[in-house]
């Protein structure tokens, strides 16, 4: 079944915060309306194009991302007869998805206090960069740099590093579905609709959680480890095998430890007072990662994984982009049409009985009808 088979939602955001929610509804069976802004020629993301894209195309790879499933209407809603093509939708509408500027929506007369009128059920869900006061624009990478992200991220040493994806958007997405399912709910029971506020700055700061407690509990400023975990060692450390591949090791107890020394032949390492427990390896962090370094450079990286996974110790390859779609997982992931290159769900969870939606690919862009 088809769980939103006839729900209707309304996407009034851009980029992709917004509109991967819309798209998470759009695999669950809703239909789902991306208003598009026809003063702007549309969501900014049909323009953003790697160099291999052909320049013509208005639904590169970056506008797939977040916008299988959809249909496409082109409004300018400075213009009476588009906020009225508006109004109508919103009576029937179920969600309402927006991610404007505090202000803008009431400038333009599609803010909640304004719609709710129209329709008292409406779920109005409303992404922001930092929070209904704050009238500035939310960017992901300056909310990675000032929500403390990009100053973790790197190696010591180094100078702080952006995510290669915008996790800020991803995180303030994941946290506007659950207050949407939340609102859905309150509804089911009441009758009533609501207005879910989020910002990616508040996903941002939910998102640091044992980096935030690091200091908020135990008043440690934490700083810059590349991959590793300041709590756990050998824990995200990257190493090189025989073959020149690279490993990483997800060690999370002294159990898991002396089963990794064993495979590599090193029993007495597990032993050694200064290794035997976690709190102590995180002490000697550095002397750790040389020694296992040295042996892990010895071995083949397929049979030294094998060997792992046998001995129930958490490690994996460090794949490639094209390499990780290889993976049987991956393909589970993605969706399909017809004369469409495949996309990537938004929808990641299994439910017994719950089938999705067969959906669409991205909506080229029209004006209206």
């Amino acid at each position: 079944m088809d769980i939103f088979k006839d729900m209707l939602v309304l996407e009034l955001a851009s980029v992709l915060a917004g509109p991967s929610v819309g798209q998470f509804f759009a695999e669950l069976g809703a239909s789902v309306t991306k208003i598009e802004n026809a003063a702007t020629q549309g969501d900014v993301t049909r323009r953003w194009k790697i160099s291999s894209e052909a320049p013509e195309t208005d639904t590169p790879a970056y506008f797939c991302a977040a916008n299988w499933g959809k249909t496409s209407l082109a409004l300018d809603l400075a213009k009476p007869q588009d906020l009225r093509r508006l109004y109508d939708l919103v009576q029937e509408a179920d969600i309402l998805i927006a991610s404007y500027k505090p202000g803008d929506a009431e400038k333009l007369r599609v803010d909640y206090e304004t719609l709710r009128k129209l329709n008292p059920r409406l779920v109005y869900g409303h992404i922001t960069g930092y929070g209904p006061t704050d009238a500035r624009a939310g960017y992901d990478a300056v909310v990675q740099a000032e929500s403390g992200y990009m100053y973790l991220n790197g190696e010591p040493g180094n100078g702080p590093l952006k995510m290669p994806v915008a996790l800020m958007d991803i995180l303030a997405a994941h946290q506007l579905k659950e207050g949407l399912l939340v609102a859905l709910l309150h509804r089911a029971r009441t009758g009533q609709g609501q207005l879910v506020q989020v910002s990616l700055l508040d996903a941002a700061l939910s998102g640091l959680a044992n980096q935030a407690t690091a200091f908020l509990v135990a008043s440690h400023a934490p700083q810059r480890l590349g991959s590793e975990h300041p709590s756990i060692v050998p824990y995200g450390a990257v190493y090189t095998t025989k073959d020149g591949k690279q490993v990483v090791l997800a060690i999370g107890d002294d159990r898991q430890f002396q089963r990794l020394c064993a495979v590599l032949a090193i029993p007495a390492l597990a032993e050694d007072p200064r290794y035997r427990t976690n709190h102590s390896r995180v002490r000697h962090r550095a002397e750790v990662n040389e020694q296992l370094a040295a042996r892990i450079a010895q071995q083949e990286q397929g049979a030294f994984l094998q060997a792992l996974h046998l001995q129930h110790v958490p490690a994996g390859a460090v794949n490639t982009v094209p390499e990780a779609f290889g993976l049987p997982q991956a393909k589970r992931m993605l969706l399909h049409h017809t004369g469409a290159q495949p996309g990537l769900r938004q929808v990641a969870f299994q439910i017994e009985g719950l089938a999705l939606a067969s959906i669409a690919p991205p909506p080229p862009y029209t004006q209206k009808p």
